[in-house]
């Protein structure tokens, strides 16, 4: 469904009914405050920045260019809970962003919005830690309309669903480089609808997702896709200082024979085959991480940042 309609799975069937934030109406109670200048309705994670301070956004609120309470914001907040609004979006550069963010490069942070940009069907967009946001795609339907959560891929590019749209108008799965060139893996059939939640990338290479409904039950589906993109290790958290113990999850890690931090020596321990704890070595600086046993060597999907 394109952003500025509502819709109701067939209540006669027994299928459970459904609303999002939409244009011409919003099924939420509006902002109480003149104008929302700090957003509202945050949903989703927060993500936490390389600068130690978290990221996230409103699904409305800031500019009141859109009905319904606003087009919505990106924020960030201390850990001590000092809030500031870094951008508020005005419908031509997007409009209600979908919860959370990805921080692909240090201080360059990558997200969607549902709706807004050039045709009104949702945008990808960069922003830097200062609140400088550059538009890099406009979905026009063909495409895809209403992006969702994107996730970062080992291949250094993003990945997302969108919620309608594609060759057979029931969305689709895209990539899209950091520099805003849009591939489209996957048109779903008409059997697929709503792809909430961001695919995650297992250890595998493989991507995985859901759909809300769809399926032989039109209950909703589990799903894979591969795209050629080989095993890598995934670290947790994404973000520490020196000294600091992380985890390190892959496949086959119980032969690990050395652990470095962007080419940084670290010591490590062996927990399991798919788990390796590690600590962030002094000098260390912000990169890939990577894994090596016998006959392997695994890189960390995303880069490492040291915090200071």
């Amino acid at each position: 469904m394109k952003p500025g309609l509502a819709q109701q799975r067939d209540p006669v069937a027994g299928r459970c009914s459904l609303s999002i934030p939409v244009e011409s109406s919003r099924p939420f109670i509006t902002c109480q405050h003149t104008g929302c200048p700090d957003g509202e309705f945050p949903v989703g994670g927060l993500i936490e920045g390389s600068d130690g301070s978290f990221y996230g956004t409103t699904n409305a609120g800031g500019n009141l260019t859109c009905p319904g309470g606003g087009c919505g914001t990106i924020y960030r907040i201390t850990p001590s809970g000092v809030l500031t609004t870094l951008h508020r979006f005005n419908n031509a550069d997007g409009a209600y962003p979908p919860p959370a963010l990805v921080e692909l490069r240090k201080g360059l942070f990558y997200g969607t919005t549902a709706g807004g940009g050039a045709h009104l069907d949702g945008t990808v967009f960069s922003m830097t830690a200062n609140g400088a946001l550059t538009t890099l795609y406009n979905f026009s339907g063909s495409d895809g309309f209403s992006p969702f959560v994107i996730t970062a891929g080992s291949d250094g590019n993003l990945y997302g669903t969108t919620l309608g749209g594609g060759t057979k108008d029931a969305g689709t799965i895209f990539q899209i480089t950091p520099d805003g060139t849009l591939t489209t893996m996957h048109s779903f059939a008409q059997a697929f609808y709503y792809y909430f939640g961001g695919m995650t990338q297992g250890t595998n290479g493989k991507f995985y997702g859901t759909t809300y409904f769809g399926g032989s039950a039109d209950d909703g589906t589990i799903y894979t896709l591969s795209v050629g993109l080989k095993p890598f290790v995934k670290v947790q958290p994404s973000t520490a200082k020196e000294g600091a113990t992380i985890s390190i999850l892959g496949s086959n890690l119980s032969d690990v024979t050395s652990v470095s931090f962007n080419g940084t020596s670290a010591s490590f321990q062996i927990l399991s085959e798919t788990l390796i704890k590690a600590t962030v070595p002094a000098g260390a600086s912000s990169g890939t991480i990577a894994v090596r046993g016998p006959n392997y060597s695994l890189r960390s999907n995303v880069p490492f940042f040291v915090r200071p």
